[in-house]
């Protein structure tokens, strides 16, 4: 009943059926669009999911008590939702869910030295092949960037790498820090591409490996150093700093720690650019299935909440680029890829695992199509002058790394 309700309340648009464990149907919504038919098989996992919504209808997928009727997928039921909710849905239950969230996450998010480690390896050193199976080959773990919206996986990654690269205004020999570098194919890209030296730090005992092993196989080794370290025991300086989808984990209790940091790492003219996933509407909470499953210790930030704490870090923000609907581009190539070797994975696995990484890919890329969530790259200096007045020296330097043309420095000194 309570379950009934609430669905009703939520389910505007599109064609929703339950089927209870006793066979008892109910119909949602207006009946438009393909039909949805969600499957419960014990009597109680409904009212479970009223209850506590975010964290329940996750695990009630894994576990195999809810399932979807072919031909739809658990991506049909949570876009049907999301896009049902969007970001206006003000129901009592959820704003009181939400709020109770929002005063626990400091506690959530609590991310000190040794901590932040343990979080990292929760997600991140999994069993290497289940990360083959769906990432391109460059290993690239974050959001892509579709200059054409008809690029290959491959080619979104290597575009979203020199976007960045060219932000980052680099000249051979300058020390670039990656934070949080990965597989570490954005610091073989720079070292290649822009004939920088530099350092990638991972927590990720799995990662460490697998990057120190393709700079030795790249010949890169001697310009290329890859760490396990936190970056916050890092003593040297760097020209540049980049950092690519870890600020997601560095918790809100830490921010004025994290661009403390970046302050002290940089040289006095040095630049960063912070790469993020981050959300349009006010400050909130992390999901908590998310929290417990994928990401433990992780939280997407509003920019209301980076940006006070870099003017309060004597940083100066230099520009913001706002990447709209990228990942969800870059989650449904995931997404397609995971299904079509999904055998693979729960040979690594098992079963309830393949449904907690399908459950975790189609609800993060309905969170972006419908729900607000979209990639911040922010570029922060320690000098107001470090940088050109105009954005002009990005173009040309991205125009460079594509191949289609050389910098404005370049053709001067060419006389072309």
């Amino acid at each position: 009943m309570l379950f009934s309700a609430l669905l009703r309340k939520i389910v505007k648009r599109g064609s929703l059926t339950t089927i209870e464990a006793d066979g008892k149907r109910k119909e949602f919504g207006d009946g438009s669009g393909e039909p949805v038919v969600v499957r419960f098989h014990d009597k109680t996992v409904s009212t479970e999911i009223a209850f506590n919504p975010y964290l329940k209808l996750g695990e009630a997928f894994m576990d195999g008590r809810l399932t979807i009727d072919k031909p739809a997928t658990i991506y049909e039921l949570l876009d049907l939702l999301t896009s049902n909710l969007g970001r206006d849905f003000a129901g009592p239950a959820f704003e009181i869910y939400g709020a109770l969230r929002r005063m626990k996450r400091r506690i959530d998010q609590h991310n000190p030295v040794g901590k932040a480690e343990k979080n990292v390896a929760h997600h991140y050193d999994l069993d290497g092949g289940i990360y083959d199976l769906f990432l391109d080959r460059d290993k690239q773990y974050s959001c892509a960037y579709f200059q054409r919206p008809d690029m290959t996986l491959e080619e979104a990654q290597t575009a979203k790498k020199r976007h960045i690269a060219a932000k980052l205004a680099i000249e051979p020999g300058m020390r670039v820090l990656d934070i949080g570098c990965g597989w570490g194919g954005m610091a073989l890209t720079l070292a290649e591409e822009t004939g920088a030296e530099v350092v990638g730090v991972t927590l990720s005992r799995e990662q460490l490996k697998v990057a120190q092993r393709r700079a030795e196989e790249r010949g890169l080794s001697g310009q290329v150093e890859f760490r396990l370290q936190d970056y916050r025991l890092i003593k040297e300086n760097f020209d540049r700093i980049v950092s690519v989808g870890m600020f997601e984990h560095v918790g809100v209790g830490h921010y004025r720690e994290y661009f403390d940091g970046v302050m002290k790492l940089l040289t006095h003219d040095g630049v960063a650019l912070i790469h993020t996933i981050g959300r349009l509407d006010p400050p909130g909470a992390t999901n908590p299935w998310i929290a417990k499953y994928i990401f433990p210790g992780g939280y997407i930030p509003a920019l209301s909440e980076m940006s006070g704490v870099v003017e309060r870090s004597g940083l100066f923000m230099t520009d913001i680029e706002i990447l709209r609907l990228h990942y969800a581009e870059t989650l449904r190539e995931w997404r397609r890829r995971f299904m079509e070797r999904r055998e693979t994975a729960a040979r690594i696995y098992d079963e309830r695992f393949c449904r907690m990484w399908e459950f975790y890919l189609a609800g993060s890329e309905t969170s972006f199509r419908n729900e607000g969530m979209v990639v911040f790259q922010m570029q922060i200096a320690k000098q107001i002058e470090a940088l050109p007045m105009t954005r002009d020296y990005m173009h040309d330097e991205e125009r460079r790394l594509n191949g289609a043309g050389k910098p404005q420095q370049q053709r001067l000194m060419a006389g072309d």
